[in-house]
């Protein structure tokens, strides 16, 4: 059974395929960077941030977490040529004022104890302070045994509302 989000995802792609021509793009991000963002729906990371196609690697997960991504900022470092990352967080997160008691709590109501078994020791990396959220990710970063020195690595805060990122 087709749902309506899936017949809008074949609708929209063939109209996209129709006019696309960048088929010849390098795997390699032209522009030598990586941005590490969140999943949130409210982020166009292309039109805020002004990435064209084939520019840069864009990561994104719950809170935009650099710890989450650390694989794949090693790979998009040492195998596919980065050397800058952007670890942009943003504002109205959801994860922050989250603990990981209280979403180890939803999914146990939610999903029961044997999910809740299966996930057992994740951290959910939730957050209180965005700004200490976004230094946090970057002195991580910066001190990684897995990120060279020569890595440039910067924090920055998007905001929701106005559409403006700023640097942390």
């Amino acid at each position: 059974m087709t749902t309506p989000n899936q017949e809008n995802l074949v609708r929209r792609n063939r109209k996209y395929a129709k006019c696309f021509d960048d088929g010849d793009l390098s795997h390699l991000p032209a522009k030598k960077y990586a941005v590490v963002t969140c999943m949130d729906c409210r982020i166009d990371p292309s039109t805020a941030f002004g990435i064209d196609l084939g520019d840069a690697h864009v990561i994104r997960n719950a809170g935009g977490s650099a710890r989450e991504e650390l694989r794949s900022l090693v790979i998009s470092e040492q195998l596919l040529g980065t050397t800058e990352i952007f670890v942009i967080k943003h504002t109205h997160c959801g994860m922050m004022g989250l603990t990981n008691e209280s979403i180890n709590a939803i999914i146990a109501k939610n999903l029961g104890t044997a999910a809740l078994s299966e996930l057992k020791g994740l951290n959910w990396r939730e957050f209180a302070d965005l700004e200490q959220a976004v230094r946090d990710d970057v002195a991580f970063l910066r001190t990684s045994k897995a990120i060279p020195k020569s890595v440039n690595i910067s924090g920055w805060v998007y905001d929701v509302e106005t559409g403006k990122v700023g640097s942390v």
